[in-house]
């Protein structure tokens, strides 16, 4: 019997022999492994829901711990710190007196923080009696009381009963803004929850700090500031003056002149707004507006119509003023009076001949360069709006008709989620 060679008919059979045993194993191997890919997809969906979930959480917690977001300081500051070892860093510190001494039982206990405020106020000798009345009500709710001596007659106060609790900085004919941004870093004031940064002309008579403080977190206000006494001396925009039928308010309402506040106005002075001479700011507000604070200009002039942006959300419910707990502004200027010089005045001068001496007339002087300030303020806004190309102004129309339709959505689904429940009782 010969052997040859496999006939084509053969071979075609045994081809279509392994294609279907082939195509079976195929069939075989997409029915188990279709499902095994959605079951992997699904644990995959369920660990990265978790894992984000949890870094959310950790997130929220950091940021309730340290309430300042160091992110982009942290590198360079490891770099500079790689000589010590992680335990031992404290990148904060607070305004707190430490004693010399204290006895055995209480360096074992540790000393509790019960400050948790701070009050800093630009002083003057003139207006000592009346700083004297204000101390003395922030002193039992417990408020860290810091005075920005600007005349530099410190000595002068140490015979009030206070004055040793208090931190006394000296620095001659400087103001309010340039105190702050050197001595109030947000890293120095951390462990405090609101910082009350007020002028030394204020009437508190009808004033207390713990039923203030109690309105403006109920009312979630990150920056607010106490109502003006309707008697006031200075009374620069109509949202800060006294409703004598409110609590609180945030916006106010003008028929009348070139500037109309209604219920649509969305930007200050009509809503979103407080005045500088007795702003309250919460922690986190503290730390936009430090940042806000131009280094170099030292009135603050213009400063009060961006303090909306830093009330870390929507300014128009963040930002108050409280009626209940009102002020009375006396409109007192101290800072840079009109001085004495032997020295003849130049042709800036503006001055009047007394007694043989020049009298330098330091308040104009002031306003020119407050003036100056206020525009300078404004140019470098415009400038960093122009330059920072990601940054989005969340008071645009577009910002906010997205908030108010965010609102609505919120209500609804609540009005639907009471409808439900409302049902099932």
């Amino acid at each position: 019997m010969e052997y040859g060679l496999p006939s084509m008919k053969s071979i075609k059979s045994l081809k279509s022999l392994v294609k279907k045993r082939n195509n079976a194993q195929e069939v075989s191997k997409s029915g188990w492994m279709k499902p095994f890919l959605a079951l992997m997809c699904t644990a995959l969906l369920i660990f990265w829901y978790k894992t984000t979930n949890i870094q959310f959480e950790q997130t929220e917690i950091e940021e309730t711990d340290y309430p300042f977001d160091m992110a982009k300081e942290s590198e360079p500051i490891t770099d500079r710190l790689k000589g010590l070892p992680r335990g031992i860093i404290q990148s904060r510190s607070d305004l707190e007196l430490k004693p010399l001494w204290s006895r055995s039982s209480l360096r074992l206990k540790g000393v509790e923080m019960t400050n948790r405020n701070l009050l800093a106020i630009p002083v003057g000798i003139k207006q000592k009696g009346n700083v004297d009345a204000i101390v003395k009500k922030f002193l039992p709710a417990n408020f860290t009381i810091v005075l920005f001596h600007y005349d530099g007659k410190m000595d002068q106060w140490w015979d009030l009963e206070w004055s040793s609790k208090a931190i006394h900085i000296v620095a001659q004919n400087q103001t309010k803004w340039w105190f702050a941004k050197r001595f109030l870093h947000p890293d120095v004031v951390s462990i405090y929850d609101y910082i009350f940064l007020w002028d030394e002309d204020l009437g508190v008579e009808n004033f207390e700090p713990e039923r203030y403080l109690k309105i403006v977190k109920s009312e979630g206000f990150e920056i607010s500031q106490p109502a003006l006494d309707h008697n006031s001396t200075e009374i620069h925009h109509k949202i800060t003056l006294r409703s004598r039928t409110k609590k609180f308010h945030r916006r106010v309402y003008i028929n009348r002149g070139k500037k109309k506040c209604s219920n649509s106005s969305e930007d200050p002075p009509c809503t979103g707004f407080v005045e500088g001479m007795a702003p309250v700011f919460s922690r986190a507000a503290w730390f936009c507006t430090w940042n806000l604070i131009q280094n170099d200009l030292v009135h603050g002039w213009g400063m009060d119509m961006k303090l909306g942006y830093c009330a870390q959300g929507d300014r128009t419910k963040k930002v108050g003023i409280v009626d209940s707990e009102y002020i009375f502004h006396q409109g007192i200027q101290t800072l840079g009076e009109s001085v004495h010089s032997a020295k003849k005045t130049t042709a800036r001068e503006v001055g009047t001949r007394r007694h043989g001496h020049t009298t330098f007339d330091s308040r104009t002087e002031i306003r020119r360069q407050s003036t100056w300030e206020l525009k300078t303020f404004k140019e470098r806004w415009k400038q960093a709006v122009e330059e920072d190309k990601n940054w989005i102004d969340p008071s645009s129309s577009s910002s906010v008709k997205k908030r108010k339709s965010n609102d609505n959505t919120r209500r609804l689904r609540r009005g639907s989620s009471h409808r439900v429940k409302h049902k099932r009782a």
